[in-house]
């Protein structure tokens, strides 16, 4: 392994040095899933699909587990609001989510589990902090308000606020319950006890009143029954590092688990300097955000920038980014249509140190640029020989990052192009004229016809194998 990652808690970059050697275990939080998924969502997926790649063409094996949070006051109030199960408002939106994977080129996660279908190992979970003195009941009187609501007392556990850095004593009162039935303001719920007005179906029994789960239990449990108590990397968005990964590593080192050797966190994406929020509107849902560019050159815009890095959202730098990506996009199907798509090859050394670099995507970008420069050069000199080289080089390298236009989702997204079929017999009789019109030397008459098909966003290529055209993205 030579691959090394910054670990948010030491604050320092470290070499990955798998629990088992030659597996991976990689657990990242996934979505409460009261909305579909925004762009801001889906940079998590996309770097986490890019670091699964990266590890598993270094020959290693790698789990990856990403949970579904399936009930949550959020999602209670949204089907409140719809008048609508909660359930099914989960429901709809983790089938987005999965929508959101497929149309990225993200591969699903090994597991996915659901948050209520871990509720018996977080019972357990909780009976153990009890028993050890770092969780309480807040009462034990049926009658009472608190009844069901179980907490975990963080002045129990010295190391807390260890990755955010923090003291206890800093810390604000945390607002995920009343503070009546809790010893101290900061204290955080392990399970909500079930309160009047709550649907039935979102309660189950446990041995301190029926309830529901806390956000932060959930995913110790879920890491615990998937990866094992110690595991290689736990990532999320930044903004969960306090206070949800801060409680997870509490909760579950303060139960006797090693929990995660590493912690990785990517940057948020933002919109008019503001994190992006689930109330930012329906345009930057990933669904509509692919209707105005090509699902490949968005995963290429949320790709780019290094991952700890913050983006600053807009419509101008997405489409510069469409823009770069077709400059690749098109040397790549040029090649392969001159020489055929041939099999991967060997990533470019400076691409390969770039990854291993903690995923430094924008240096191994260059490296993808460097050889599609090559390979244009090729392509203009005829140069076949060489050109199946670099060809194999760079698609070894957007296969990587989850881009190469020739392998699936994209190849089959391209081959079912139904518009561009149906336009296909039309722009080719077009194409024949001008070509007829160029060995006439009428040439006022074949840039009207380019002219027409411009108009029409169609976009034509001269090249030494005749014209190429394209349906314009944008």
């Amino acid at each position: 392994m030579s691959i090394r990652l910054y670990d948010t808690a030491t604050r320092q970059l470290r070499d990955l040095d798998p629990v088992v050697p030659g597996h991976v275990g990689i657990y990242h939080c996934g979505l409460t899933v009261q909305g579909p998924p925004h762009i801001g969502h889906i940079r998590k997926e996309v770097v986490f699909d890019v670091l699964r790649r990266w590890l598993e063409r270094d020959g290693l094996d790698v789990t990856i587990v990403a949970n579904v949070t399936d009930i949550d006051d959020k999602i209670l109030a949204k089907g409140l609001e719809q008048d609508r199960p909660w359930f099914a408002v989960a429901y709809e939106n983790e089938r987005a989510l999965h929508a959101a994977y497929e149309v990225l080129g993200c591969r699903p996660p090994t597991y996915e589990p659901r948050a209520t279908g871990v509720v018996p190992e977080m019972i357990e979970l909780m009976e153990t902090l009890i028993e050890r003195g770092h969780a309480y009941a807040a009462s034990d009187d049926p009658a009472d308000e608190s009844w069901g609501d179980v907490y975990f007392d963080v002045r129990s556990w010295p190391d807390y606020g260890e990755l955010s850095n923090q003291r206890v004593e800093d810390m604000q009162a945390a607002p995920d319950a009343p503070p009546d039935g809790k010893r101290d303001p900061r204290d955080f719920a392990l399970w909500k006890g079930h309160k009047p007005g709550d649907p039935e179906s979102a309660s189950w029994p446990t041995p301190w009143g029926r309830g529901r789960p806390g956000w932060h239990l959930e995913c110790s449990a879920m890491a615990a029954k998937y990866l094992g108590t110690e595991f290689d990397i736990h990532g999320g968005g930044l903004d969960l590092r306090f206070p949800h990964h801060e409680n997870e590593i509490a909760q579950s080192r303060a139960a006797g688990q090693p929990f995660a050797r590493h912690w990785m966190h990517n940057g948020m994406l933002n919109l008019s300097g503001s994190k992006m929020s689930k109330s930012v509107g329906n345009t930057l849902l990933v669904s509509e955000v692919v209707k105005r560019v090509p699902a490949i050159a968005l995963r290429y815009y949320l790709v780019a920038a290094h991952y700890r890095s913050i983006i600053e959202f807009s419509e101008e730098s997405l489409a510069e980014a469409a823009v770069a990506f077709e400059r690749i996009e098109g040397f790549v199907r040029r090649a392969a249509e001159r020489i055929g798509p041939g099999a991967l090859g060997d990533v470019a050394p400076g691409f390969a140190e770039a990854m291993d670099d903690d995923l430094s995507v924008p240096a191994a970008l260059a490296e993808v640029q460097a050889a599609v420069g090559e390979g244009n050069k090729l392509l203009a000199d005829g140069s076949d020989d060489a050109l199946v080289a670099v060809l194999a080089s760079v698609r070894a390298m957007l296969d990587v990052l989850g881009l190469d236009p020739l392998a699936e989702p994209w190849a089959t997204a391209a081959g079912d192009d139904a518009p561009a079929r149906a336009l296909a017999p039309l722009v080719d009789s077009l194409l024949e004229q001008r070509q007829q019109a160029r060995a006439d030397k009428d040439f006022a008459t074949a840039d009207r016809v380019r002219d027409q098909l411009a108009a029409a966003g169609i976009d034509i290529e001269d090249t030494a194998q005749g014209p190429r055209w394209s349906v314009r993205s944008t």
